[in-house]
């Protein structure tokens, strides 16, 4: 049975779109502050509850938002996940509608990632005094210090997954011949159902 002809259909409600590119360069602009900003951190601070309340939006908006949007829809089982793997090395656009099964692995984690970054800068004293989490004295001593190396656990944890990211959308791009930046700016995406 032949596959179905590829059509294009709105895939990425503006919501999302706004989302994750806020999101992408909160995360950049944090990482490189973690890395190599000034000794007080307050925008640190700032930008880290902006992406709280990116992550907490986003998993609302995965429960009641648009059907692509939605955990349900994209969330799947280890066999789907091993069938897309299969065919991931063809040399074809996969023209999923939404997020593939790997994709959906790459949010989850994202998102997890996130909240650990940001539940550890919330308790964490790096003993200088200054960039105290807001939630440290709810927490006893022993976690204060730890989370300080769970923080920084958490930053390479990013930006590995940033780089993966990235390199996966080239990958696509390159490899697949499947544009997945032009979708997440104007919502539109060739798909192939069936």
């Amino acid at each position: 049975m032949p596959a179905a002809e590829p059509s294009r259909v709105r895939v990425w409600d503006p919501a999302l779109r706004i989302f994750h590119w806020l999101l992408a360069g909160l995360v950049i602009a944090n990482w490189l502050l973690g890395k190599f900003g000034p000794t007080v951190m307050t925008l640190h601070f700032w930008f880290g509850y902006c992406i709280l309340a990116l992550v907490i939006f986003r998993i609302v908006w995965g429960i009641i938002g648009p059907e692509p949007a939605r955990f349900s829809s994209f969330l799947r089982g280890p066999s789907a996940i091993w069938g897309y793997m299969r065919h991931l090395p063809r040399r074809r656009p996969s023209l999923t509608p939404g997020h593939n099964p790997m994709g959906a692995l790459s949010v989850v984690a994202i998102l997890l990632v996130l909240l650990w970054q940001v539940g550890t800068g919330l308790v964490m004293d790096p003993d200088d005094f200054i960039n105290v989490g807001p939630l440290a004295d709810q927490v006893g001593r022993d976690v204060n210090r730890a989370a300080v190396g769970w923080h920084d656990l958490g930053s390479n944890l990013i930006f590995a997954l940033v780089v993966l990211h990235i390199a996966v959308i080239l990958f696509y791009r390159v490899w697949k011949h499947e544009d997945l930046v032009r979708p997440m700016i104007t919502g539109w995406k060739w798909v192939r159902k069936g």
